[in-house]
């Protein structure tokens, strides 16, 4: 097998995340689930941003934020997603490529009579105590073509990195099927992220089916998305009943850790401590970007969860879901 050109290459939504503080009242009065996510249409985006205090645009989407901290670890990444021809499109497309991240993909063009749809937009509230509440609008990312995939492009990275949020639209999920074939005749890894356990009760039998055909080698989730795939509240029952179908199964506790099992291997860690949890916006995709990391350079279980902590501890200690401390040096600092 050729050496990838590579590390990670990653599907996902192409999104400018619009960033606000807010108090707990004002998700009671906009009738917001705190803490989750909910895809909105473009009247209700309107809406809840003119809802909004003053915010902060910050270049986002799931899979997208776990390239930017893997390109500041110093893997080699790239992109695949859609954004439309507009002032956000171009936003996404200069942060990406800005943090050293290849993305390709031409942008959506329409014609005068066809105002939609725009770049996707995340509108995020955030809580006083850092919880914050999403509220995507997907628009041009949902229209993602199998065409943009590139069957060699695909099989020139060690590992396909997969956005579960991207498999509710059927465009893109065809798009990822695509790219799933691509980098299993290429012999290359394939990950998925779940994401979210909205995405779980529209497409959990997808996600179970890929499992048990053998088309994932590394699952994310977090223990609400683990408890949601399975049925099963309890935490060690839900992971022995994933475990055993997939070569690894790394799964995500907020404050309780981050466990990690292949095969009779385990390994599990501690959340890393931080001083004040400002925004746990992006805390997911850095932990991935920080495992992933640990992976392509063939470290130990425990070592790639440890570098997911503290990639993840780095992001909620502020707004937005973009690394701004030197995740290098903060690793060879707490890791050597």
């Amino acid at each position: 097998m050729t050496k990838p050109r590579y590390d990670v290459i990653a599907i996902g939504n192409a999104i400018v995340d619009v960033v606000a503080p807010c108090s707990d009242e004002l998700i009671v009065e906009l009738n917001m689930a705190k803490g989750g996510m909910t895809l909105i249409d473009a009247a209700q985006a309107r809406d809840l941003y003119d809802a909004m205090g003053p915010a902060r645009e910050i270049s986002g989407g799931s899979a997208a934020n776990t390239l930017a901290g893997l390109s500041a670890l110093g893997a080699q990444c790239a992109f695949i997603g859609q954004v439309a021809d507009d002032q956000l499109g171009q936003v996404f497309a200069h942060d990406i490529r800005a943090v050293g991240v290849d993305f390709d993909i031409a942008p959506r063009r329409t014609s005068q009579a066809e105002a939609e749809p725009p770049t996707a937009r995340c509108l995020i509230f955030v809580t006083p105590d850092g919880q914050r509440t999403m509220n995507t609008f997907l628009g041009a990312s949902q229209f993602l073509p199998a065409a943009a995939v590139d069957a060699e492009s695909v099989a020139s990275g060690g590992v396909l990195y997969l956005e579960g949020y991207l498999w509710d639209p059927a465009e893109p999920r065809a798009a990822m099927r695509v790219a799933i074939d691509a980098a299993r005749q290429a012999g290359r890894k394939v990950a998925l992220t779940l994401s979210d356990t909205f995405v779980i009760e529209r497409h959990g039998d997808d996600f179970c089916k890929l499992i048990e055909a053998g088309q994932i080698d590394i699952l994310f989730s977090n223990e609400a998305e683990l408890a949601a795939i399975t049925g099963e509240p309890d935490f060690e029952t839900a992971l022995g009943m994933v475990a055993p179908r997939v070569p690894l199964l790394v799964v995500t506790r907020s404050e309780k850790g981050a466990v990690a099992l292949r095969g009779d291997e385990r390994a599990e860690v501690a959340a890393e401590p931080v001083s004040e949890v400002v925004d746990t916006t992006g805390a997911g995709d850095l932990f991935a970007a920080g495992f992933l990391f640990g992976v392509v350079r063939g470290e130990a279980l425990e070592a790639c969860l440890r570098r997911g902590a503290i990639a993840a501890a780095e992001i909620i200690s502020h707004y937005g879901a973009r690394p701004e401390e030197d995740l290098q040096m903060l690793m060879e600092a707490k890791i050597g």
